[in-house]
This record gives C-alpha cells, structure tokens and sequence, in this order.
C-alpha cells in the first residue's frame, strides 16, 4: 500500500521490458543519508545480502515533511551523495561487486542556486532531478532506472536514437521542461541528470548521464562507470578459478611463461566473450581489452599475482557542429 513504491516500480517498467530484475527494498523512518550510511545504514546489508545481484542502487524517498532547502535541493540529497559513495566504494573494493547510485534530487528549487556536482569527488554517484508531476517534491527516479536498465552498458541514456522516455510530461520543479531549457543548461553545466526537449523532436529525453565528479575525472559519465564495471566483475569470476591453484615457476619464483600467458589469455577471452562480441567496447585488432601481468613478479615468495585490465570504450558526440554556406564553385 506505499502509493510511493507503485510510483516507482510503475516508471521503471514503462521503460525497462517486463520481466527486467527489479530489486526493491523500502527503509522505515530514514534519510537518504542515513540508509546509505556504509557503518549504520541498513542499505549495506540489503546489497550484500544479494551477493553481487544488484549493479545500480537508485535511493528515493517518501518523506512528507518540507526541508529548509539549501544549494537548489534538499540538504538530505547532498548529505546523501558521499555517503552513496562510501558504501559503492566498499562494494567495489571489499566484495568485488562494484555498483553505482543516483541519488533522487528531491525539492528542487531553482538551478542557478544548485551546488556544483562537478566540485566533488563521487565517480558512482549521480543525482537526478526532474519529474513527471508539477511542483513535485520528488524526481522521476523510476523512469531513469527504467533506462539505465534497458539499454547496453557502453549506451549513454541520452541517446536520440534510442527514442524518447515514457512520460507524456516532464517537469523541474513547477516549470514544465519545454520552458525550462535555460534551467536545464545550468544543472547540466553543474553535473546534474534532467530531462530536457529538442526541437523538431516530440518527447522527453536525458542531457546526459554525469556523474558527481570533475568533467575531466575517467569516470564523470555512467558510461565509463557500467563499462568498467561490468569488466570489473568478469574479470573477477574469471581469475576467482585460480585462487589457490598451483603455479608453476621458474627458479626465481617468477611464473612460468605458459601459465602466465594462460591467465591473461583466459581474462581476455572471458571480457571479449562478454563484452566486445556484443558491441560493449571498442574493437581492435579484434578484441577490446589487455590484460597485463608483470613476468617479474616473485610469486612464490609473495603468493601474489598482480595484473592490470585495460577496456577500450567509445566516444561519444556530445557536441556537433555543421557549418553551412553557399556552394559558388561547382568544381569544389
């Protein structure tokens, strides 16, 4: 009977195909903040619990009560965000099962007074604001979901060609997006996800997919955050097969160069099985990744083999430029 859930689970499904996996899991009496807390929030048990499940965690909230609104939103969103990346931090680095968040951008006010995302340091956050309800204290967070969960890794959210999003309106606070594309200009230029409008196009679709991090940081775009991740966690299952196998060395404790080229081989082939055959990254010579293991290492002094992965992504257009004249010489 929570008519906030239904709203939820109702956008994701307008836009991901039935029977996507949908993880939903409601936390009584708690902020943003304090669920997502990694020491006391009661979200880092329901990740783990699932073991690995859940690849994005979208945190919204029912909340009634009508904050003192600081920087454009709710103190409770940028309270929030740190918080989401400590807890995607430790599931990255502590159980190899690494996630990203969007943070529900809720009271929205005005983007000229919006904190700069850009300033902070979260590559697995991003904030979302923007709704299908005028003067909403919420945010469309579901349909976001939605379209995150229905395309490919390497598929920015915001692609024309993918269509419009499901919602017959959209709104950043009481403004509907059709008249709020200045707004929109500033919370993107801040590294904010909004919905915005094109001309010549009917419907709604995403600026972007930022993440709450510096422009410049490798992973400022979900993009670059799903790609690397899902890598992440093939590589993992992959070299997981060779705890504590037997290695055969050299007499420097180094591995032999059969079984080391094996394990690169077989990391390799695992990411191009999943990822590259698929059109996930970016082909070369047939293979979008390298896997590197330094021969030097003494294993058997250590009982430790270091390696490095390497994905090739894609570019995106983000911006285009036509220029146009008159053609006065046929021959050029």
């Amino acid at each position: 009977n929570n008519a906030r859930v239904h709203e939820l689970v109702g956008q994701f499904y307008a836009e991901a195909e039935e029977g996507t996996p949908l993880y939903v899991a409601g936390v009584s009496g708690s902020s943003m903040a304090s669920a997502c807390d990694v020491s006391t929030g009661s979200v880092k048990g329901i990740l783990e619990g699932l073991r690995g499940a859940v690849r994005g965690l979208i945190v919204a909230s029912a909340a009634t009560t009508t904050p003192t609104v600081t920087e454009g939103l709710d103190p409770d969103v940028f309270a929030a965000v740190p918080k989401a990346q400590a807890l995607a931090d430790h599931m990255a680095d502590d159980l190899y099962a690494p996630v990203f968040a969007v943070i529900e951008g809720r009271s929205y006010t005005a983007s000229s007074t919006l904190k700069d995302l850009t300033e902070l340091d979260c590559n697995r956050v991003a904030v979302f604001i923007g709704d299908t309800a005028s003067g909403s204290k919420g945010a469309a967070v579901g349909t976001l979901a939605g379209r995150i969960a229905s395309v490919p890794v390497q598929r920015n959210i915001g692609r024309v060609a993918s269509g419009p999003l499901a919602p017959a309106s959209m709104y950043l606070g009481s403004a509907l997006v059709d008249d709020a594309m200045d707004a929109v200009d500033d919370a993107y230029a801040k590294g904010y996800i909004t919905p915005r409008i094109y001309t010549g196009l009917t419907g709604y679709y995403f600026t972007d997919d930022c993440m709450a991090v510096a422009k410049t940081d490798d992973y400022a775009h979900l993009t670059a955050r799903r790609t690397a991740d899902k890598a992440a966690r093939i590589a993992y299952a992959t070299l997981l097969q060779f705890l504590l196998d037997e290695i055969e060395v050299n007499t420097d404790g180094t591995m032999q160069a059969p079984v080391l080229k094996g394990w690169q081989a077989a990391v390799e082939t695992a990411v191009d099985t999943q990822m590259t055959a698929n059109g996930e990254l970016s082909v070369v010579d047939g293979s979008g990744c390298r896997f590197f293991i330094d021969a030097t290492q003494n294993v058997l002094a250590t009982s430790k083999v270091e390696g490095t992965l390497r994905v090739r992504p894609f570019g995106y257009a983000r911006e285009i430029v036509a220029n146009i004249g008159f053609l006065t010489n046929i021959e050029n």
